[in-house]
């Protein structure tokens, strides 16, 4: 089965609307992964057809409960979940943040293979970084520990409006219950990745 049209089974159970130009750009992203992915290891999923499932379709599931205009993706690693979801909503901005120079070369070279007018990617550690102005929505699927998220990005979003979406595997009770006083959670969503094995959780949380 071509990349395509596996991508467009996938997307078939779902209630995403992808137009055929944003598959052609999730297959580009896919394969330029693939290709960079021998020399800088950006990912330890090597085929092809896999990285539909774990990465596209488990990044672009997060889309349903996005709020916001523009985000920040903490700890972007290859582009994930920002790059897909950039390709998804062309009308959001998306600043990629990873202190790994090698993963930013790479998410460089796809904002420029790809046209991609809505990503900015970024060199800095976390903590460091300061955007112009606050991000509607801190976006990540890499920190260990919520409390860990919310510590050291408190400082990219405003109190009012920003939020917190955590991608988590299984419902992180214990993780919630060690949130610090200011935090609360807003609200938690199971998503359904077609043909992915294992639980997908976003949280969204907020500063009180």
């Amino acid at each position: 089965m071509t990349l395509t049209s596996k991508l467009e089974s996938l997307l078939s159970k779902t209630t995403l609307k992808v137009s055929s130009q944003q598959v052609n750009l999730l297959i580009q992203y896919v394969e330029l992964l693939h290709k960079w992915n021998k020399a800088y290891n950006l990912t330890s999923v090597r085929d092809p057809q896999e990285m539909l499932i774990k990465h596209i379709m488990d990044s672009l599931m997060v889309g349903e409960v996005l709020q916001g205009k523009n985000f920040i993706d903490v700890g972007t690693g290859p582009g994930l979940p920002g790059i897909p979801l950039a390709i998804l909503y062309p009308e959001r901005t998306f600043v990629l943040l990873d202190s790994l120079g090698k993963r930013i070369t790479f998410l460089r070279q796809v904002v420029f293979q790809l046209k991609l007018t809505n990503v900015q990617p970024v060199k800095s550690r976390v903590e460091e970084y300061h955007g112009e102005t606050p991000f509607d929505g801190v976006l990540s699927r890499a920190f260990s520990s919520l409390n860990d998220m919310v510590n050291w990005c408190s400082h990219l979003i405003s109190n009012e409006q920003g939020q917190f979406f955590a991608l988590k595997g299984q419902y992180p009770v214990d993780e919630i219950a060690d949130l610090p006083k200011n935090i609360s959670l807003v609200s938690s969503h199971e998503i359904k990745v077609p043909e992915l094995i294992g639980e997908r959780h976003v949280l969204i949380l907020k500063k009180n």
